[in-house]
């Protein structure tokens, strides 16, 4: 007698349950938010803000939060197949002897509006000369002086992914003329010129301002050293939030008290916090900001988490996936 396999409707299928663990400073309000979109097969076996309260061995397939809490228990997760981090830097997940058997993205792409509101106020700030309206206002000086703008000026984006798209987009309905310098890119509609590889020179000499967005990995690091302050014009300011590592600090030291250049915006460094003893804090022209350009929102990082997750789960490839080959 022979036997004709069962055949199960498709509605009678029982779904994969997914298993979330959720492990950042913010994991109550992740997990708040997350519960409340009531994600289909998705079950969250831990809110957590700290690696010693996760268990070894756990079933969690699923992994969200914070990139340097992540690197400290990725062994206990024998079956991890997704990590979306909270953050755009995934340099901790890059580590010498670190799994890297599971898919992971970052939060690169929520990052790009925060980080051009950054830079265009201190442009306006430069510009406008507003440090020096008000102390003339403070000595009771009638300063009628004329400004400049930004409008005709150019911007030199080093790195063009998602950040630097986002910065071409804004300067250039500002009317800035945009330069962009990207080892890949070559899509950006906002970019007047491109530049790559060896033609590092010629994308800098006479910018106006030149921002950095690049990632840290052997090939940017202290890409930005005495020899591009050399080929900038007196008159530049150069604008870093991307990754200290990208910047040579001494040339920078050098460079902004000899008046090579006129100014620099510093949102990132190379040790953080920046040490009390560091020649950062008695720079002339330097502005400092303590790695708060682009303040991570929970809602902007639960949405983008949601948005990936619904590709999660109905088996379709999942955005702003990070090669780990590339470090980006």
């Amino acid at each position: 007698m022979r036997f004709q396999p069962c055949i199960i409707p498709n509605n009678l299928v029982k779904p994969k349950l997914n298993n979330l663990i959720i492990l950042s400073k913010k994991a109550d309000e992740y997990c708040e938010l997350i519960e409340a979109e009531k994600l289909p097969n998705l079950r969250i076996l831990k809110a957590a803000n700290h690696p010693d309260q996760i268990e070894s061995n756990s079933s969690a397939n699923i992994l969200f939060g914070d990139s340097i809490l992540v690197s400290m228990i990725l062994y206990k997760l024998p079956e991890l197949k997704w990590v979306q981090t909270t953050w755009a830097g995934i340099e901790p997940l890059l580590a010498q002897g670190l799994r890297r058997d599971y898919q992971l993205t970052n939060a690169r792409i929520v990052f790009g509006p925060l980080i051009s509101e950054y830079v265009l106020a201190y442009l306006l700030l430069h510009e406008r000369r507003i440090f020096q309206r008000y102390q003339a206002q403070q000595n009771k000086i009638w300063d009628a002086s004329l400004t400049g703008t930004i409008r005709g000026k150019t911007i030199g984006l080093l790195g063009v992914g998602s950040i630097g798209v986002y910065l071409a987009s804004t300067m250039k309905q500002l009317g800035m003329h945009v330069r962009g310098y990207s080892r890949t890119s070559r899509s950006c509609a906002h970019v007047d010129r491109y530049f790559h590889g060896a033609h590092l020179r010629e994308f800098t000499l006479g910018l106006d301002y030149l921002v950095n967005s690049l990632p840290d990995t052997p090939d940017t690091r202290h890409m930005v050293n005495s020899q591009m302050f050399e080929w900038l014009p007196p008159h530049a300011v150069f604008i870093n939030v991307g990754r200290g590592s990208t910047v040579d600090e001494s040339a920078l030291v050098s460079a902004l008290s000899t008046g090579q250049i006129a100014g620099a915006v510093l949102d990132v460094f190379e040790n953080e916090p920046l040490p009390q003893d560091h020649n950062f804090w008695k720079t002339p022209n330097l502005f400092i900001t303590s790695h708060t350009a682009a303040p991570s929102l929970p809602g902007d990082l639960v949405m983008l988490f949601i948005e990936n997750y619904h590709r999660y789960n109905n088996n379709l490839q999942l955005h702003h996936l990070v090669d780990f080959e590339r470090g980006y």
